[in-house]
């Protein structure tokens, strides 16, 4: 327990992070409720997210799309070379 009157009881009392510090001391933060570590060492990280939505598909680069890509260009020069 603490002296300090600016420190309420329940935080002065709340289990620490311990997480090593540059310095190569414990953190000594108060850990994150439900968590082993400090705000600032992860403990309100919950991980990364379940199914990686950076990684879906677009097609943007599909065989189907890049065939597609080149039979508009060979209709726009068509259309381009037209004498009209």
């Amino acid at each position: 327990m603490t002296n300090n009157p600016m420190q309420p009881e329940r935080l002065a009392s709340a289990r620490r992070c311990l997480a090593r510090t540059r310095k190569g001391t414990e953190c000594q933060s108060p850990a994150v409720k439900g968590k082993r570590r400090c705000r600032m060492h992860g403990g309100t990280n919950p991980g990364a997210p379940k199914g990686n939505r950076n990684a879906r598909k677009h097609g943007g680069y599909s065989a189907e799309t890049k065939a597609a890509a080149r039979w508009l260009k060979a209709m726009a020069r068509l259309v381009d070379g037209a004498d009209c």
